[in-house]
């Protein structure tokens, strides 16, 4: 089995390396899908290894059938409508439409929380929030370089833990093989970047790691606190993503409008180097997502001190990052 994993990992690895840098040429040469001269197909070249990966295992052969390789197809069309973004971009309604479209098709597959005593309705509902919120929340990360693709990788890496200790090998394969697309992709992401992710790479990676979250056991039903794992383990881009909308609200600007609210630009705007700005980024998704593998596995009674102690550190982070001006 160790040699599968490597065989996923592996592959996965190098067709991202090949196939971004293939696409980055061909986008170069052509002048298309560019932004201030950086290719914006690196998302594509992810996508494309992150499926050869899976194909290897014959995952993504059963697109029709439902199941984790379920999420497949319902990526691709987040995938395309984000690479036709990239060239002319859509307004913020016709981005959600199409989110709920690829959110309703996930469903359709059987991919969705499976909560106990609150209904399917309840559960439907909870799932297209899910989807569209951690969707968008890496959307919203891409704005420095390696800052989605690093916190991806963070994530994949924390589900991959959880998939090994309940045994899901299925959903396991699939964390590899994302993993693997990323760290390939990094090579031409880190600072300063050859080549962006662009809103098909950024809506692809959210759309992906939403979806492999739903398909994973976390804990029999007394233990109902292991509930928040995938909430924590997905902790820092619904984090990142609630400080921005509440900033943008202080400074009563729409939500949906541009600005420099980031969190990474605020790090940035301190004096921190690209690099030494991603290394926050990095170490603050490793808290988030490390606290929601110990949950996975916690009792109840250790697993409300570690929530507690995770909201006491964010409510810091927001309170001092908040005081930092990014108009001038």
């Amino acid at each position: 089995m160790i040699l599968a994993y490597l065989q996923v990992f592996g592959l996965a690895f190098a067709c991202s390396a090949l196939f971004v840098g293939r696409l980055a040429r061909a986008s170069l040469k052509k002048g298309l899908l560019l932004r201030q001269g950086i290719p914006l197909v690196g998302g594509i070249g992810l996508a494309l290894a992150f499926m050869s990966a899976a194909a290897f295992k014959n995952l993504s052969f059963r697109w029709l059938t439902g199941g984790s390789a379920g999420i497949i197809l319902p990526a691709l069309v987040m995938l395309a409508f984000g690479t036709v973004d990239d060239w002319r971009e859509f307004k913020v309604g016709a981005k959600i439409f199409v989110q709920v479209i690829a959110a309703s098709l996930l469903i359709s597959f059987g991919v969705r929380t499976h909560i106990a005593y609150i209904g399917d309705a309840a559960n439907i509902a909870i799932t297209f929030l899910w989807v569209l919120g951690i969707t968008n929340a890496f959307n919203h990360l891409d704005v420095a370089d390696g800052v989605a693709a690093v916190s991806a990788g963070v994530v994949s890496a924390a589900l991959l833990a959880v998939c090994l200790l309940n045994n899901e090998i299925t959903a396991a394969f699939l964390c590899l093989a994302l993993a693997g697309a990323l760290c390939g992709f990094l090579f031409y992401n880190l600072p300063p970047a050859k080549v962006y992710l662009g809103n098909s790479g950024s809506h692809f990676l959210g759309f992906i790691l939403a979806a492999i979250a739903l398909e994973i056991s976390y804990a029999p039903l007394e233990r109902k606190a292991a509930l928040f794992s995938p909430i924590l383990i997905l902790g820092f881009p619904i984090f990142d993503s609630v400080f921005l909308v509440l900033m943008r609200l202080k400074k009563k600007r729409p939500v949906f409008q541009k600005s420099n609210d980031h969190l990474v630009l605020r790090f940035l705007k301190l004096g921190c180097s690209k690099a030494k700005a991603l290394w926050f980024m990095f170490l603050l998704c490793g808290f988030f997502s490390l606290a929601g593998l110990l949950v996975s596995k916690a009792p109840n009674f250790l697993s409300a001190v570690i929530i507690f102690l995770v909201a006491a550190v964010s409510l810091v982070i927001s309170f001092r990052m908040s005081r930092i001006s990014v108009d001038a």
